[in-house]
Order: structure tokens, then C-alpha cells, then sequence
């Protein structure tokens, strides 16, 4: 079964110095040898962070982009991250600056989702994440993309129903779900309900490693300790056992934040990335 499995590498995994949530989380490995290094070590996609695609940009045109990804057999592209589409003012006028950015990086690279999501706990009506959800996947669908709602402990809503209930709300054909390992171990959602979901919408899937108690918050657990897949105390093999007998069969994104695998090269992580994770699916 593992021959018919293609990773993913996420952004992050993969982006080497570049630091969450500030002025440098652009990576500065060059995005042709990002491409190239995941490529031979055998992923079949590749993640970029909204931020870094901005300073790719100031070098390379997405058409380049494009090719480099096409001549390196890159199937899966993901983009990320649009946050505040569902606000108001200045923060809506922002998210949808950075969301004209990525739909016009989506349409031409061929992305294969848009990662969304929002990283503060404030109270937003159902109705309003609906339609604009709703509104979102609209807008992507222009573009042939889809839209995938990360499921996180700090976002607007936190639950597995709560995220159920916005996107079978939004009613689009294009709109789902990613679910992170790392954020479905820290809420506590039992892998038998994520794995209900497959068949109910668009699904995507991140593995990762890490440990159940840390001595930190867990804003600093999640950008600084995370762990590759077997490393860590997470029953890894037992969350793909369950999503594969769901009948999963997309990419499998490896997103791994930590700090100190971002002083490796870039060698290292792909070949360690994902090596520790193709050893997790059934031989």
C-alpha cells in the first residue's frame, strides 16, 4: 500500500530559518532548490506560506514558478495562509488583499487547496463563518482551487462539529477540511470522528509527532516543538490506519515546526521528513 502514497511537503517542514508570525517567515532557501531537494527525496507535492509566494515574487514570476514545479513532477501545491475573511474593516480590507494574491497564485500553479483558518479565539456568529465561507469557496471555484479549513485550538471556533456545521452550511462543492494531527491530538478529538468526515466533504491531512504534557504555552509547542512522525508520543501509524480505511486518498502533507530543525539544511529535511514519515503507512 505505501507505493501508492504521495506526501506533501508543508511549508513549514520544509522552509528551513524562516520563524512563525513574524517579519521573517519568508524561508531563505531559494524556492527552485526547495522544489528540486523535495523532489528527489520522492515528495509529490509542496506547501508555500502566503508571505514567502510574496518574496518568491520579487524574483520570480508565477509562470517560473509553474515550470519549475511542472519539471519536477510536483502534482500537489498547496497554498497558505488566509486569515480575518470573515471580519470586518481593516482586517477584512488586508485578508483580501492577501486573498486576491493567492487565488491569482492558485489559478495559475495549479494549487491544489488554499489553506484558511484564523489564529485568535473571538466570537463570530455561525451565520456570518457560513456565508463567508460560503462566499470564500465562491470566489476559489473562479479559480479552480479549493478552499480548506484548518481545524486549530486558537481559531474561532475549535470543535469538530462547530467546523461541520460552517461547512455544510456553505453548501460548496469545493469547500472542506484539513486536519492537522498535532491540533486533533491537543483537542482531544477521537481519530474515529475525523475519520467520519472523509466522504463528507473536501478532506485534506498533515501528520506530525509531538507530546502530550510540555512545560510551555501551547502557541510555543505549536511553532517550536512539534516533532517528525515517530518521534514524538502520537499514535501516528494508528491515525493513517484509520484515515486510510476511511478511504482517504489524497496527498498527505508532513508539517513539522521546530526550532531546532530550522538550523538544518535543506537536504536533511526533506530526506529526514520524509523518510520518518513513509515509515508510518502499512508496507
Amino acid at each position: 500500500m505505501a507505493q501508492n502514497i504521495e506526501l506533501l511537503g508543508s511549508y513549514w517542514t520544509l522552509a528551513g530559518g524562516a520563524i512563525p508570525h513574524t517579519d521573517k517567515d519568508y524561508s531563505p532557501f531559494d524556492f527552485k532548490d526547495r522544489v528540486e531537494a523535495a523532489a528527489k527525496a520522492g515528495f509529490k507535492g509542496i506547501g508555500i506560506w502566503h508571505t514567502d509566494l510574496a518574496h518568491i515574487l520579487k524574483t520570480r514570476s508565477l509562470k517560473e514558478m509553474r515550470q519549475i514545479l511542472d519539471y519536477n513532477g510536483i502534482k500537489h501545491f498547496e497554498l497558505e495562509f488566509l486569515t480575518g475573511w470573515f471580519l470586518d474593516g481593516e482586517a477584512k480590507k488586508e485578508s483580501d488583499q492577501w486573498k486576491k494574491l493567492l487565488f491569482t497564485a492558485a489559478e495559475t500553479l495549479g494549487a491544489r487547496h488554499v489553506k484558511v483558518g484564523h489564529f485568535v479565539k473571538e466570537p463570530v456568529a455561525m451565520p456570518r463563518l457560513i456565508e463567508s465561507f460560503a462566499g470564500l469557496c465562491a470566489e476559489a471555484a473562479n479559480h479552480g482551487t479549493k478552499i480548506l479549513f484548518e481545524l486549530m485550538p486558537f481559531g474561532m471556533i475549535d470543535t469538530l462539529t462547530d467546523t461541520m456545521t460552517m461547512i455544510k452550511g456553505a453548501g460548496a462543492k469545493n469547500g472542506g477540511v484539513i486536519f492537522d494531527l498535532w491540533h486533533l491530538v491537543k483537542l482531544g478529538i477521537p481519530y474515529d470522528d475525523v475519520a467520519r468526515v472523509v466522504g463528507q466533504c473536501e478532506v485534506g491531512v498533515e501528520l506530525n509527532d509531538g507530546t502530550f504534557q510540555c512545560p510551555w504555552d501551547l502557541h510555543e509547542d505549536t511553532i517550536n516543538h512539534r516533532r517528525l512522525c515517530g518521534e514524538g508520543e502520537f499514535d501516528v501509524k494508528g491515525f493513517v490506519k484509520k484515515m486510510l480505511q476511511a478511504g482517504y486518498s489524497g496527498p498527505w502533507g508532513i508539517e513539522v515546526l521546530n526550532a531546532e530543525l530550522r538550523q538544518r539544511p535543506l537536504e536533511e529535511l526533506v530526506t529526514r521528513s520524509f523518510n520518518t514519515t513513509m515509515a508510518q503507512f502499512p508496507k
